[in-house]
């Protein structure tokens, strides 16, 4: 598979058959399925960050495992076209995808359906280099045509930032969308994420929460939580912008060795203080998922 294209229109070939496309399919910027994108879904979470680095992506792992357990029919979708980490921490990075009925399958964990630009490399160390058609189009291709079947819940791993990728996820697929929002205690991270807040509103996304990652740091020896960085910035900006601040996660040792193994924390470590925490973080996010629901069904009835 070759990944280099230097079309400004996503496709050096229009009309035909792309070799930089993940799939044989003719390459457009603009889906073709007659199914409404994403149909099956019933609700898709965007875990975005303002920044790299904020742990953005294990949040949304161990956010999709956790509810997976919890019995809810979830798929996990790694959206980041250039750094695709999704396989590695899962362990699934020598999986490749087969095809069903015209469609993509999802590469399957227990329950848990999986998609990333990863399954569809020849080799996981190859470098994707595309210009932004040509991910918009991808990201059409993972909503349309990956077989996800009937799912509560989507959770989508985005790279930092407000650009190509989030700006198409929210554009393309259909039905109910929120966004989470990962940031780090700093200011200088906070400070993004304010930009990400607005880039939502803009959109007319609804934003699920704020979770605040490397909150202090938990000694693997005796649970003591020690303050690294200022605390606090997360839920200072949730209330700033009138969001739901949906927890705190601290610094520890284990989350980095299961990211490394392939082994989601929450199952890994599934008896620390810190997955418990992992967990009052889902259990806030279907409460508000629930009530946000009855909303807009009080809306609905009111305006009829």
């Amino acid at each position: 598979m070759s990944n280099n294209s230097n079309a400004e229109n996503g496709c050096s070939s229009p009309g035909s058959s792309c070799k930089g496309c993940p799939s044989s399919s003719t390459c457009s910027s603009k889906t073709t399925d007659s199914a409404a994108p994403g149909s099956g879904i019933h609700h898709t979470i965007v875990v975005m960050s303002g920044k790299g680095g904020v742990g953005k992506s294990t949040v949304a792992v161990n956010l999709a495992v956790a509810l997976s357990a919890e019995g809810y029919r979830t798929g996990l979708l790694d959206i980041d076209i250039h750094g695709p980490s999704i396989p590695t921490m899962l362990r699934l990075q020598h999986e490749r995808t087969l095809s069903e009925d015209k469609k993509i399958l999802p590469i399957e964990l227990g329950d848990l359906k999986v998609m990333s630009i990863g399954f569809l490399l020849e080799n996981h160390n190859d470098a994707v280099i595309w210009r932004g058609p040509m991910k918009h189009g991808v990201i059409g291709q993972f909503i349309t045509e990956v077989k996800w079947g009937e799912l509560d819940y989507l959770i989508v791993d985005a790279p930092p930032g407000t650009g190509d990728e989030p700006l198409s996820i929210f554009q393309q697929i259909e039905g109910r969308k929120s966004a989470l929002i990962v940031t780090t205690p700093q200011e200088v991270a906070a400070a993004d994420v304010r930009k990400s807040i607005n880039f939502c509103r803009q959109l007319g996304v609804e934003i699920s929460g704020i979770v605040e990652n490397m909150s202090g740091f938990v000694c693997p020896s005796c649970n003591c939580r020690t303050e690294i960085f200022s605390s606090g910035g997360g839920e200072k900006t949730a209330d700033e912008f009138n969001v739901n601040f949906l927890g705190s996660l601290p610094i520890e040792p284990g989350i980095g060795t299961s990211c490394d193994k392939g082994t989601p924390y929450v199952v890994a470590y599934s008896k620390t203080v810190t997955a418990q925490l992992f967990k009052q973080i889902v259990e806030r996010l279907l409460e508000d998922a629930k009530h946000s629901e009855k909303r807009a069904e009080t809306k609905t009835g009111a305006a009829a």
